[in-house]
C-alpha cells in the first residue's frame, strides 16, 4: 500500500471544461432553510429550495478558485473575466421574479483596479430578455454594470480580479424581516443551455484515474449538501474507489420542519404540494435520487446510513435521551445534534418514516436497496453519564429503573439488569427500523447493515456499557453485514485495542469475516494530517484480516488534504525470501554506507550542501568471503534461487548487525523507541546513530531477528508485546504515560544481488582471482 498527501497536480493529465460547468456550482444558505442543486443536462442545473421565513435566502455560487474537488481533480483558478461572454436561460417557479425589487441579483465578490475589496450587485432583470420567469440572460464581464436602475445607478463592474459569482435566490415574499410563513414555501429554478465564449471561456481541469485499489468511499449528505451529485461521484471514481458508496444521510439537512409557537420541529404532517414526503425536504429528495440514479449507472451501489442522531434545535424535546438529573444527551458539534431514544414510540416511528422516504427513493430509481443503521446507542455523556432516564425510558424500565451515577467501573446486579434492559429495547428498536425499510422496498431484496463504534461500546474503563450499546439481539441473522470503526484507537496507533475488539465483538455476534466491513477513521481537522498515515497501516491491517469492504471516511476531508491513495503489490518479481545470505560467505564480505549529498559550490568559494536521503543505503561485495569451491557452490546456488536481482533477502552485515554498539550482545535498554502516551500500543524498532544530545541519525530496522528482541518499559522486561512485520512491536495494553520503551536486538539488512549475471570462472578462481558479488540494500518501509 501506499498514499499521498497531493498539495497540487504537476505533470498530471489534464483536460478542459468551460467555464461555468454546471458540475461545479455550489449552493449554500442560513439555516433553516434548505436547498440543493443537481445537474440536469451537459449544460443545466436546478435548485430546489425550501423557505420557512421572510429573510431567507439562497446563493447559487461559481468560485474562482477550486476549494472543493482534490488537488488532482480541481479546475485552474482564473480570475480574469475581462472579455468573457456568459448567457443563459433562467426558470423559475415559487421564488422571486426577475423584475422585482428583491429580485435575483448576481453579486460579484472581487477587487477594483487599486486592488481593495468590492463587491457588486448586478440586477439580472437587466440583462433579460423574456418573462420575470422565462428569460434569456447575457453577460459580457466587460461591459457589466452593477446597480438596480442603469444607467442611472450604474456602477461599472472590474472583471479583471474576481473572486465569487453569487446568484441570490429568495421566496416570493422576501421582506428581509424573519418573518415566520405559516407554511413552508417550495421554489425552484434551473439555468439551461449555459454557454461561455470569449477570453477564459476554457479552464484546465485534472483528469486523473487513479487505479482501483479495492477500497470504498464513505460520504455525508451533511458535508456534501452544497455541491452536485455528479461532481462527488466523478472525484469518486477518478480516486480509484469502487463498489459502495457508504452514504450517510445526516442530522441537519434532511428533515420537514413544521412550526410550533416559536420554533420549529421536524415534521410528519401530510405533504403539500410540491413535496413527495412527509418527513424529508423536498430539496433532499430531489438530491438523492440524482445520486442514487447517477451512482448506479456507474456501477457503484449506494448504502444509506441512517443514525439515532438529530439536529438538536429542532428535535421535540420528549424525544431526546436524558441524563439521570434531565440533562438531553448533545454531542460535542455545534451547534449540537441529540440521540434519540430508542424507547420513544414517536421518536422511533419518525426514524422509521425517514428510512421509508430514503428506500423509496432507491427502489424507484431500481438501485440496489443497503440499508445501514449508522452508531445506533444510548448516549454517554463526556463525564461518563449514561443518557437511560427520559420520560420514555423511565416507563419502559419501571422498577427496574435505578441510578447509574457513571458508567465507569463494575456495576450492582440491579444496575447490570438495567443495562441489558436497555440493550433490549435498543434492538428492539433496530429492528423495527429494519422491518419499516422492508416493508417500504416491497419486493426488491434489501441488505441490512450495522455500523459500531467500538472505542465507545467497548471502553475498558466501562465493561458494562457493552451490556446497553452492543446487545444480544444484534447477533447474526439480526443484520447482514457488521461495519466496525474504531477512530479514537487509530489516531493513538492502539493496534492492540482494535484486535482485541474485533475479536471480541466477532466472537459475540457471531458476524464472520467474510460478513463484516471496516471504516478506518477520518481526520477531523487539516492540522491532523499524520492521522493518515494510521489510517492507511488500519487499511493494511484490515486487509490482513481479509476485510471484504473497507471504507475510508470521508470524501470531503480526502479532497482537502489531498488523500490519494494507491495498492502496491509485490509480485514474484518485486518479492522477499525472507532468508538469510550464508553466513560463512557473509563474514568476509566488505561494506560502503553511501549517502547521496548535493554540494553547490557559490562564487565566493563556500559551499551550500542538502543530504538528499534520511538514512544510508548501504552497498556489500560478498567476494572477499569466498574461500573454497564449496562456497562458491553454495553461492551460485543461491543466485539462482534468488533468480539473480528478482529476490531480495537477508544479508548480516558483519560490521553492523546489533543494537548495541555495532556488534555486541543486545539488552533490553540498548535503543529508545519512544515515550509512552497512555494510549499508543504500535512502536517501530529502531537503531540510532550519533551522539546523544546532537543531531542523531534514525534508522529503521524492518528485520530484526526474531529470536534477539527484548523489549524494556522503564528498564523493566517487557512481555506484553508481539513482533509483527518489519520490525513493529504491538504491545497488548498501551505502555503509561511518560513511560520510556526501550529495545534490544540483532538485525539483518534487506538486499538483493546487484546484477542479474555472475561472472565466476572455476580456473581464475582456483588461480586467486575472486570474484566479485555486488549486493545492494532493498528500501522497505514498514
Amino acid at each position: 500500500m501506499g498514499y499521498w498527501l497531493t498539495k497540487k497536480r504537476t505533470s498530471q493529465r489534464s483536460s478542459f471544461i468551460q467555464r461555468f460547468d454546471p458540475r461545479f456550482w455550489t449552493i449554500n444558505f442560513p439555516r433553516p432553510m434548505m436547498a440543493s442543486v443537481v445537474t440536469t443536462a451537459a449544460d443545466a442545473l436546478r435548485v430546489d429550495a425550501v423557505f420557512y421565513n421572510s429573510d431567507d435566502l439562497a446563493g447559487l455560487i461559481w468560485e474562482t478558485e477550486d476549494r472543493l474537488d482534490h488537488p488532482l481533480l480541481a479546475y485552474e483558478t482564473m480570475h480574469d473575466y475581462a472579455r468573457l461572454h456568459w448567457r443563459f436561460r433562467w426558470t423559475s417557479s415559487g421564488i422571486m421574479p426577475l423584475d422585482a425589487i428583491n429580485g435575483p441579483t448576481l453579486t460579484i465578490e472581487g477587487r477594483d483596479a487599486a486592488g481593495n475589496p468590492k463587491a457588486w450587485y448586478v440586477r439580472l432583470w437587466n440583462y433579460a430578455t423574456g418573462t420575470p420567469t422565462d428569460a434569456q440572460i447575457n453577460i459580457e464581464f466587460s461591459k457589466l454594470d452593477g446597480g438596480f436602475l442603469i444607467p442611472g445607478e450604474a456602477d461599472p463592474v472590474d472583471p479583471e480580479n474576481i473572486d465569487r459569482l453569487f446568484i441570490s435566490i429568495v421566496p416570493p415574499g422576501y421582506d428581509g424581516l424573519g418573518t415566520r410563513y405559516a407554511s413552508p414555501q417550495i421554489g425552484w429554478v434551473e439555468l439551461s443551455d449555459i454557454a461561455a465564449d470569449g477570453g477564459g471561456a476554457i479552464l484546465e481541469i485534472g483528469d486523473v484515474m487513479v487505479p482501483e485499489h479495492g477500497l470504498s468511499m464513505a460520504t455525508a449528505y451533511d458535508d456534501s449538501f452544497n455541491q452536485t451529485p455528479e461532481r462527488l461521484l466523478r472525484m469518486t471514481r477518478a480516486l480509484g474507489y469502487r463498489g459502495a458508496i457508504n452514504h450517510y444521510l445526516g442530522m441537519s439537512h434532511y428533515f420537514r420542519l413544521e412550526t410550533v409557537g416559536d420554533g420549529l420541529y421536524v415534521s410528519l404532517s401530510a405533504p403539500q404540494a410540491g413535496e413527495e414526503f412527509s418527513a424529508i425536504n423536498q430539496p433532499t429528495a430531489i438530491w438523492h435520487r440524482d445520486l442514487i440514479f447517477r451512482a448506479e449507472a456507474m456501477g457503484f451501489s449506494v448504502i444509506l446510513s441512517l443514525s439515532y442522531e438529530l439536529f438538536d434545535a429542532h428535535c421535540w424535546n420528549d424525544w431526546k435521551q436524558r441524563a439521570e438529573n434531565g440533562d438531553p444527551a448533545l454531542t460535542g458539534w455545534e451547534p449540537p445534534s441529540t440521540l434519540l431514544s430508542p424507547a420513544n414510540d414517536q421518536a422511533m416511528h419518525y426514524l422509521q418514516a425517514v428510512a421509508r422516504a430514503f428506500t423509496a427513493i432507491a427502489r424507484d430509481a431500481g438501485a440496489a436497496i443497503r440499508f445501514q443503521v449508522g452508531e445506533p446507542w444510548w448516549w454517554i455523556m463526556p463525564d461518563k453519564r449514561i443518557c437511560l432516564y427520559d420520560a420514555a425510558a423511565d416507563a419502559a424500565f419501571g422498577t427496574n429503573s435505578v441510578s447509574i451515577a457513571s458508567i465507569d467501573g463494575p456495576k450492582t446486579a440491579a444496575q447490570n439488569a438495567m443495562l441489558d434492559q436497555a440493550g433490549v429495547l435498543l434492538a428492539q428498536s433496530t429492528a423495527d427500523l429494519l422491518d419499516a425499510v422492508k416493508n417500504e422496498a416491497g419486493s426488491t431484496p434489501v441488505e441490512t447493515l450495522l455500523l459500531a463504534y467500538l472505542p465507545t461500546i467497548l471502553d475498558d474503563q466501562a465493561p458494562e456499557a457493552r451490556r446497553a450499546n452492543l446487545p444480544l439481539g444484534w447477533a447474526r441473522p439480526a443484520f447482514d453485514i457488521l461495519q466496525l470503526e474504531d477512530y479514537d484507537w487509530v489516531i493513538t496507533g492502539n493496534r492492540s485495542a482494535t484486535r482485541r475488539a474485533m475479536a471480541l465483538v466477532s466472537d459475540q455476534l457471531a458476524y464472520p469475516i467474510e460478513r463484516q466491513h471496516y471504516f478506518t477513521g477520518f481526520v477531523l481537522q487539516a492540522a491532523d494530517s499524520f492521522i493518515w498515515a494510521n489510517m492507511v497501516q488500519a487499511i493494511v491491517d484490515a486487509q490482513a484480516r481479509a476485510t471484504p469492504e473497507i471504507f475510508v471516511w470521508a470524501l470531503p476531508q480526502v479532497a482537502r488534504d489531498g488523500f490519494t491513495y494507491f495498492q502496491e503489490k509485490d509480485d514474484d518479481v518485486n518479492g522477499f525470501d525472507d532468508v538469510r545470505f550464508p553466513i560463512a560467505i557473509g563474514r568476509g564480505a566488505t561494506v560502503s554506507p553511501k549517502f547521496a549529498t548535493s554540494v553547490v559550490t557559490t562564487l565566493s568559494g563556500h559551499e551550500k550542501r542538502n543530504s538528499d536521503w534520511a538514512d544510508a543505503r548501504l552497498e556489500f561485495d560478498a567476494g572477499p568471503g569466498i574461500r573454497s569451491e564449496e562456497e562458491l557452490q553454495i553461492l551460485i546456488a543461491f543466485f539462482r534461487a534468488r533468480r539473480g536481482a528478482a529476490k531480495a533477502f537477508r544479508f548480516r552485515d558483519p560490521f553492523d548487525h546489533s543494537s548495541h554498539d555495532m556488534v555486541g550482545e543486545p539488552t533490553a535498554t540498548d535503543q529508545l523507541l519512544a515515550t509512552g502516551d497512555g494510549q499508543q500500543t504500535h512502536f517501530q524498532l529502531i537503531k540510532r546513530y550519533g551522539d546523544p544530545g546532537r543531531e542523531q541519525q534514525d534508522r529503521q530496522i524492518t528485520r530484526p531477528d526474531p529470536a534477539s528482541v527484548l523489549i524494556a518499559i522503564d528498564g523493566i522486561s517487557a512481555e506484553n508485546w508481539t513482533l509483527r512485520a518489519r520490525g513493529q512491536i504491538d504491545f497488548d495494553t498501551a505502555p503509561p504515560a511518560g513511560s520510556v520503551i526501550t529495545a534490544g536486538f540483532l538485525f539483518d539488512v534487506p538486499v538483493r544481488f546487484a546484477s542479474d549475471r555472475l561472472d565466476v570462472g572455476h580456473a581464475t578462481f582456483r588461480a586467486g582471482d575472486i570474484p566479485q558479488v555486488s549486493l545492494i540494500e532493498v528500501r522497505e518501509t514498514a
